[in-house]
């Protein structure tokens, strides 16, 4: 695998298709039978930012082909291949300075990631191990992880509880401001309870608590002026309630998700998605998703003085003054952002279905629940487009 040492953000592409497997209770709520088919699918997701300063910015094209296969009736394993290329500029800090990011260095990186995992059924419950790897030409990443779930004898109660932890290798591949291809290394460890309760023959609820632990190497080294702390906690609060409506079958799906970390960040994410059965074998779901964030503690915004000068204190490192721990990454600062989006799809064969989602997310700094954003930075937007299919078999 070869790619160009570039100036980037620390890309999105690896959270795309692998967020949602780091997760430890990323695989269904329930204390679920041993499943009697397998399914092999592939995905394709292509993710383009926009911000009015530039028309070059941030591009991934992501494939993940995937499986899972019974094994003798109590057994079941899962695999995943994810390829993705990122291509495009980025500023160096915030998101208003059009030299910088006309000037700032193109990215061409590619990332390879696998996992596979292994899931034994019980009378009451599962137990779940899994291992993941990603490679890029200056990140590694390893992750392991093991989960469990019981469900009282009724099966209307399913408690669920996990772990996982995870290394990463950090190379600086491209900076002016630190030693080129030093090695930087990040440990985390996570954990995390749920309880899934059946209500009703239509009613689902569910509750979900985390917890991670990470200490080491948490700047971004592709960014300019950005020294974080080297440890960070988190921890974070999420509900679901899933409700059938019978008399046209469809679902709801209601979540809420509190976080909360020690850099400073206070996080709040309102769901819903509405599943709707159409005739001929179609299914289709809207959805949409507000997210608001407080600012780090040691975000730097924009110098409300002058909103078109960002290197305000530039002096400051000319003169070998340390900033301490700092950061312009617009991604720390406070904002709100609303995600819309649309899933389409429909089973073609008896055992294929073919599937389409696309989703606009829009970001902005006056749209933060306890305000406080910061009136330099400029909207910035992206676009997801999704196109699976899958067997049966």
């Amino acid at each position: 695998m070869k790619s160009l040492p570039t100036k980037k953000t620390h890309v999105i592409g690896a959270a795309l298709f692998a967020a949602a497997m780091t997760l430890p209770f990323s695989n269904a709520a329930f204390a679920e039978a041993a499943p009697e088919k397998g399914i092999v699918a592939f995905k394709y997701l292509n993710y383009k930012e926009s911000q009015p300063v530039s028309e070059d910015r941030m591009s991934v094209n992501a494939y993940t082909v995937s499986a899972m296969a019974p094994i003798a009736g109590k057994w079941s394993i899962s695999t995943s291949y994810t390829y993705d290329s990122v291509t495009g500029a980025s500023p160096d800090y915030h998101s208003n300075i059009d030299h910088f990011i006309s000037g700032a260095s193109p990215i061409r990186e590619q990332r390879d990631a696998g996992d596979l995992s292994v899931t034994r059924y019980l009378p009451q419950g599962s137990v779940t191990v899994g291992g993941s790897y990603s490679e890029e030409n200056d990140y590694i990443s390893r992750g392991y992880s093991a989960q469990a779930s019981i469900s009282t004898e009724d099966k209307n109660t399913t408690f669920t509880f996990g772990g996982s932890y995870t290394t990463d290798t950090i190379a600086a591949n491209n900076s002016e401001w630190r030693d080129l291809g030093r090695i930087e290394e990040k440990r985390t460890v996570a954990g995390a309870l749920g309880v899934t309760q059946v209500l009703t023959k239509q009613d689902i609820v569910q509750l979900n608590l985390g917890y991670s632990k990470g200490r080491g190497y948490f700047d971004d080294p592709y960014k300019t002026y950005d020294y974080r702390p080297d440890r960070r906690e988190s921890k974070t609060v999420m509900t679901r309630w899933n409700h059938h409506f019978a008399a046209i079958d469809g679902t709801s799906h209601l979540s809420y998700r509190y976080y909360t970390d020690s850099f400073g960040i206070r996080a709040h994410t309102f769901g819903l998605e509405y599943l709707q059965s159409l005739p001929h074998e179609w299914t289709v779901t809207p959805s949409v998703r507000f997210y608001s964030q407080t600012a780090a503690d040691f975000y730097l915004p924009v110098d409300p003085a002058d909103p078109g000068r960002n290197d305000y204190f530039l002096p400051l490192f000319i003169a070998g003054t340390p900033l301490g721990i700092t950061s312009m990454d617009q991604r720390l600062s406070s904002f709100g952002a609303l995600t819309l989006g649309i899933k389409v799809e429909k089973r073609i064969a008896k055992d294929w279905i073919v599937d389409l989602k696309y989703e606009n997310y829009e970001q902005r700094a006056g749209w933060s629940m306890t305000g406080g954003g910061d009136p330099g930075l400029k909207p910035f937007s992206a676009s997801f487009v999704q196109v699976g299919l899958s067997r049966e078999f």
